[in-house]
């Protein structure tokens, strides 16, 4: 498996970029922005993007989604919930003081339980609002174990709440409900900053301790 983790735009998202040697088949995960660097990636590696998946439709992770698909034809991925923040693009980059990025079709909602198929790869689909309504994590079970938490869970932390559609108290039940049922030696792979585990999180993270 090939995973790399691009760090995109002005807020610095985590892109993540999952391939599948046998197959050359890619998932490319927050194509928030600089997407040329993210085809170069895709092309270093001698993959095609088959899918392009939104953890959730904040700018900082869809900015650069037109234009990946324009360049690769790979479907577009999110949860429905979320359609009506990709469709206020414009009010998101006003609010930054950016260009407003492109919109294309949603070519497949998401669903709690679904999975995901890149070549070999299978990521199991879950849904965990709180930061927003759709907001997704993705996991991949298996040797090669790792979750993808979108704006979910941080090192240390867990996402902003006062944003439209937040709620602390759905974000901290999404987090228990959804990801502390994983193995604490779990790699959790955040939309920003450094990876960390679910063991750590566990045990250190202050928004998840016991009041």
């Amino acid at each position: 498996m090939i995973h790399e983790i691009l760090p995109v735009g002005m807020l610095a998202c985590n892109c993540s970029i999952l391939g599948d040697e046998a197959t050359g088949e890619a998932m490319v995960i927050d194509p928030g922005d600089e997407i040329e660097q993210v085809r170069e990636i895709l092309d270093r590696h001698g993959l095609r993007a088959k899918c392009i998946v939104a953890t959730h439709a904040h700018i900082d992770h869809v900015g650069g989604i037109e234009k990946l698909k324009q360049a690769t034809g790979a479907a577009v991925l999110m949860h429905a919930s979320d359609l009506p923040l990709y469709k206020n693009l414009a009010l998101q980059a006003e609010w930054l003081g950016i260009d407003t990025p492109g919109v294309v079709d949603v070519d497949q909602f998401l669903k709690e339980g679904e999975t995901l198929r890149c070549g070999a790869l299978a990521l199991e689909v879950l849904h965990t609002p709180g930061h927003s309504p759709g907001s997704l994590s993705l996991y991949l079970p298996g040797e090669m174990a790792r979750l993808f938490s979108g704006d979910t869970l941080f090192q240390g932390s867990i996402g902003r709440t006062d944003l439209w559609g937040g709620s602390f108290d759905e974000i901290l039940r999404s987090i228990r409900h959804r990801l502390l049922i994983f193995p604490d030696e779990t790699p959790v792979f955040p939309g920003h900053g450094l990876p960390t585990t679910i063991g750590a999180e566990r045990e250190s993270n202050p928004f998840l301790q016991p009041g």
